[in-house]
C-alpha cells in the first residue's frame, strides 16, 4: 500500500495551494478532489485578487494587511491571470461620510506595505470617464486598484504545478473513510467514474474540503472537532457590459453591503454578491430569483440604464464555507481562515474558511503547523511563477506583442485571450499552427481544437462544463448549439 507524507482532501484553491507547497518542499504527496477542480467555491468567486476593503469595517486589520501583501505577490507569480483593476466608488454622502471613506482608503493604501498600485485618489465621474454608464446624479467619488483573476484557472495552474514537483493530482476521486491505524492514516478513495475503491496510508491528513469540511470529519472521519462552520451562499450574474471602460465599480447598497460591477469577458459586465446562510442540503447552490432582483436592483440604483432580469445572460453560485465566530449577520461573518489541528494520533489538519487571495499564505501556516512531522524546508511559493506565468520581468503587453509577431496569422485578439489563459504555455497549444486552419475544428466562442486537446491532456478535463465554464469562459460566447458540440467532443473521449 502507497505510504505518503501528505494526503490532501478537497481541490479547492486551498487544497491546491497546500499540495503545491507541500510537493516543492519534497514531501511525497496525495491530492484528491471528489468533482472537478475548483467545481464549488473556488470557481464562484468574485474573482479579485483584493485587500478587501470593507473588511476595515469589521475591523479585520491582519487580514486586510496579509490580503494586500499578498496581492503584490500573485501579481508577480501570475501576471498572465491576474492583473491590476481600477475601482470607482461613487460617493453617497447619507450611507458613508466622504472622510470615513478617505480614511479607509489611506489605510487601504498603507495597511499591506510597498505596494506597486497606484494609490487611491477622489475623482470627478464624468460621463465620458470614471463616471460612464451611471446616473448623471452621481457627481463625486473615489478610485482605488485592486486585482483581477481568473479563480478556475488559478486552482488548475497551481495543481499543474504540483504535478510539476511531484504531486500525484486526482480528481473525480471521493475520499469515503479514514481511521488512524498505528503512525499512519489509511485512506480509503473510490474513483467516482469506476467506482473502483483503492486505499493509501499517509503520515498527515489535511481536510481542505470546503463546504464539506465539517461533513468530512462528521461522516467519513467520525471525528467530533470543536470547528464550526456557517455556510453562506455568494451569487452573481453577468449582463451585457454596461458601460465600455476598463474599470469596475464598488457600489454602496443601503443595506450596508457592496455590490461590484465588473467589466467581464470584453462583452459583458459581471454584478455580485449576494450574503445568503444556507444549509448543508443546499450545498450544491444555484441562484434565487429573489437573488437575481437583488442583484439587479442595486445596479440600477447606479447605472443610468436600468439593469433588469431578462438581461442575466449568466449567473453562477458558490457556498462559502466560513468559520462560525458567532456573528448573526452573513456579511459580518469573519473571512480569516482557522487551521485546527487534531493530534489525538497522526495529525489531522482541518481548514476552515479563507479566501482566495490568501491561500498561499495559508498553505504556508498550514506547513508551520506541520512542522513537527515534516522536514523544516523554506517557504518557496512567493519566488517561482506559477506555469506560465514566468514573463522574465515583462509586463502582459510587451510579451503579448511579441507573441503576436511571432504568430502573424492568427487574430491577434484570439491570442491575447489564449495569452490570458494559458500564459507563454500557450506556444505550446499552437505548436505549428500558422493559421486558423492549422488550429483544428472550431467549436465556436474563441475554442479550438487544439486548446481543447490540451485541457483534456494536461488540466483534467473530461466534461464541457470543465472546459467553457472553468478552463475557459467560451461558453458564455457560444450558441446552445455550439456548447452542445463541445458536449459531444467530449463523450467521444470517454
Amino acid at each position: 500500500m502507497e505510504l505518503y507524507d501528505i494526503t490532501v482532501i478537497g481541490g479547492g484553491i486551498n487544497g491546491a495551494g497546500i499540495a503545491r507547497d507541500a510537493a516543492g518542499r519534497g514531501l511525497k504527496v496525495l491530492l484528491a478532489e471528489q468533482n472537478d477542480f475548483a467545481s464549488a467555491t473556488s470557481s464562484a468567486s468574485t474573482k479579485l485578487i483584493h485587500g478587501g476593503l470593507r473588511y476595515l469595517e469589521y475591523y479585520e486589520f491582519r487580514l486586510v494587511a496579509e490580503s494586500l501583501a499578498e496581492r503584490e505577490v500573485m501579481l508577480r507569480i501570475a501576471p498572465h491571470i491576474i492583473w491590476p483593476l481600477e475601482f470607482v466608488l461613487p460617493h453617497e454622502k447619507h450611507l458613508r461620510p466622504a472622510w470615513v471613506i478617505r480614511a479607509g482608503l489611506f489605510l487601504y493604501d498603507h495597511i499591506g506595505g510597498r505596494i506597486s498600485l497606484p494609490k487611491s485618489r477622489g475623482v470627478k465621474l464624468a460621463p465620458e470617464g470614471h463616471g460612464a454608464g451611471l446616473k448623471p446624479a452621481f457627481t463625486r467619488g473615489f478610485a482605488y486598484y485592486d486585482a483581477w483573476v481568473d479563480d478556475a484557472r488559478l486552482v488548475v495552474l497551481t495543481l499543474s504545478s504540483a504535478r510539476a514537483h511531484g504531486a500525484t493530482v486526482l480528481a473525480r476521486t471521493r475520499c469515503t473513510g479514514a481511521r488512524r491505524e498505528g503512525d499512519a492514516w489509511r485512506v480509503t478513495l473510490r474513483d467516482q467514474a469506476s467506482g473502483k475503491e483503492s486505499e493509501v496510508r499517509s503520515r498527515i491528513l489535511v481536510n481542505a474540503a470546503g463546504p464539506w469540511v465539517k461533513s468530512l470529519l462528521d461522516h467519513e472521519l467520525k471525528i467530533d472537532s470543536p470547528g464550526r462552520v456557517r455556510l453562506v451562499k455568494g451569487s452573481h450574474i453577468v449582463v451585457p457590459r454596461i458601460h465600455d471602460k476598463r474599470y469596475a465599480y464598488i457600489l454602496q447598497n443601503p443595506d450596508r453591503r457592496v455590490i461590484f460591477m465588473i467589466p467581464y469577458e470584453r462583452e459583458f459586465t459581471l454584478i455580485g454578491t449576494t450574503d445568503v446562510q444556507v444549509t448543508g442540503e443546499d450545498i450544491q447552490p444555484a441562484i434565487s430569483p429573489e437573488e437575481i432582483a437583488y442583484l439587479c436592483a442595486a445596479a440600477s440604483r447606479y447605472s443610468a440604464r436600468a439593469v433588469t432580469t431578462d438581461q442575466v445572460a449568466w449567473s453562477y453560485s458558490g457556498v462559502r464555507p466560513l468559520y462560525d465566530d458567532g456573528k448573526e449577520d452573513p456579511s459580518a461573518i469573519t473571512r480569516d481562515y482557522v487551521l485546527l489541528l487534531d493530534e489525538q494520533g497522526p495529525p489531522l489538519l482541518s481548514v476552515f474558511g479563507g479566501k482566495i487571495t490568501t491561500y498561499r499564505k495559508l498553505a504556508e501556516q498550514v506547513m508551520d503547523k506541520l512542522a513537527r512531522w515534516v522536514p523544516a524546508h523554506r517557504p518557496w511559493t512567493h519566488a517561482e511563477a506559477l506555469p506560465g506565468g514566468d514573463f522574465g520581468g515583462r509586463d502582459f503587453h510587451s510579451v503579448l506583442g511579441e507573441f503576436r509577431s511571432r504568430h502573424p496569422g492568427l487574430d491577434p485578439h484570439w491570442l491575447a485571450r489564449l495569452l490570458r489563459r494559458h500564459g507563454t504555455l500557450g506556444e505550446k497549444i499552437l505548436d505549428d499552427a500558422k493559421t486558423e486552419a492549422g488550429l483544428g475544428e472550431s467549436f465556436g466562442g474563441g475554442l479550438y481544437e487544439r486548446e481543447l486537446a490540451y485541457l483534456i491532456e494536461h488540466e483534467w478535463a473530461r466534461s464541457a462544463e470543465d472546459v467553457l465554464w472553468r478552463r475557459t469562459k467560451c461558453g458564455l460566447h457560444m450558441s446552445e448549439a455550439q456548447r452542445r458540440r463541445v458536449a459531444e467532443r467530449m463523450a467521444g473521449e470517454r
